[in-house]
């Protein structure tokens, strides 16, 4: 496990082969509810490099008007499939947070190209949960820095079956993807990473 002072955790390896493939069925069954899109960015309508999808009452979402959440898919106007139970689990168990997550945004990387820019999640209304995120397939080159975009960033390998958790201060760190290191998982059929972010977006009212 790889964990420091300001909160966040690494615990590389963490699920099996069955947990992993029992969570990729369960994406590919969301999927299909929900179908993966690839949005654009802001005032650029450049599009992104990957392709999302999302399950739980808020879906994270990106148009040349601002990133948000949308209780809905934005392609077929209908309500996000609910988070499955067995994420739920995970929530619980490595979080500690008493309060139920609200999205699970569902990152897609396919290729050489396939990436996200140094970023942090700051599209909340609070951040006092932390952040629960669970890789799938291809290992990815993950890159963690601090608060500021200027503060310092270390690299590191990020393995099928990892599990990170951002709490305390590095909630808010920025964070990104450089690259994958493509064909070293032979979990996902036709190759890639899938990613799953389980966040709170509102503010529990109890």
């Amino acid at each position: 496990m790889m964990a420091d002072s300001m909160g966040f955790r690494l615990l590389p390896d963490h699920l099996n082969r069955e947990d992993q493939q029992a969570l990729l069925d369960l994406v590919m069954a969301l999927a299909q509810e929900a179908p993966f899109t690839r949005y654009v960015m802001p005032r650029t309508g450049r599009p992104f490099s990957i392709d999302m999808t999302n399950a739980g009452s808020q879906g994270w979402i990106a148009d040349r008007s601002g990133y948000r959440y949308s209780p809905v898919q934005p392609v077929t106007g209908r309500p996000w499939p609910a988070i499955p139970a067995t994420l739920l689990d995970l929530w619980h168990t490595h979080t500690g947070y008493p309060h139920e997550p609200e999205c699970c945004l569902i990152n897609h990387y396919r290729g050489e190209g396939a990436r996200l820019s140094l970023h942090r999640d700051e599209d909340e209304e609070t951040f006092d949960a932390p952040i629960l995120n669970i890789s799938l397939g291809d290992t990815a080159v993950f890159r963690l820095g601090g608060p500021k975009r200027t503060d310092p960033t270390r690299s590191f390998p990020v393995t099928s079956g990892s599990i990170m958790i951002f709490a305390g201060p590095s909630r808010l760190f920025y964070h990104g993807v450089d690259r994958l290191r493509v064909g070293s998982s032979q979990l996902l059929p036709d190759g890639g990473r899938l990613n799953l972010t389980l966040r709170r977006v509102t503010r529990p009212t109890r």
